[in-house]
């Protein structure tokens, strides 16, 4: 993959929570546009998983974090009775915020290893048991998986208790007042 590949699939990716910001059915499609957004990046940039060295810790604490930027970006989403039995949601500054973060983040690594910074990551890298670039990369798209798959399970959680709530409160009939 090239840097500009790279800036373009990370450039779609953010408009995916402008997209987000807006109040939306939290319907299936909403639920699948992210998932598939990342998960064609991943299968773009992820040939490998590296398990040796401290590679694989490298993509478990990466993955740790997107988990919990996701699980922080899907109670900051703000989620409300539609009013016909949908549910709609409508991604907070704090979600938004967070997911711009972690995608400018990454870009920022990928411009700062190809503009100068390569050898200090590539000496980081020998002295912290890092065999390569693939552990990098695996390590930082599947962050942004793990940010995406946990922020739609905690949204979908949510939206489902307040379905699940909102039927099992009994309607009250109110008759004219005397």
């Amino acid at each position: 993959m090239n840097t500009t590949t790279t800036y373009l699939v990370n450039a779609f990716l953010v408009l995916l929570v402008v997209r987000q910001i807006r109040e939306h059915r939290l319907d299936l499609a909403a639920l699948a546009r992210p998932v598939i957004a990342v998960g064609v990046a991943a299968v773009l940039f992820v040939h490998t998983i590296p398990t040796q060295g401290n590679d694989l810790l490298l993509v478990l604490l990466c993955v740790s974090v997107g988990a919990v930027m996701g699980a922080v970006a899907g109670t900051a989403t703000h989620i409300r009775n539609g009013g016909d039995g949908s549910v709609l949601g409508r991604a907070g500054w704090l979600a938004a915020g967070l997911w711009v973060g972690g995608v400018g983040a990454r870009m920022a690594f990928v411009f700062a290893t190809t503009h100068g910074a390569g050898p200090a990551v590539a000496s980081f890298s020998v002295a912290h048991d890092i065999t390569g670039a693939e552990a990098w990369v695996a390590a930082l798209v599947l962050m942004a998986l793990a940010d995406v798959m946990t922020r739609l399970v905690v949204v979908y959680v949510r939206g489902h208790r307040l379905t699940t709530a909102l039927q099992a409160v009994p309607s009250i009939a109110v008759g004219p007042r005397a």
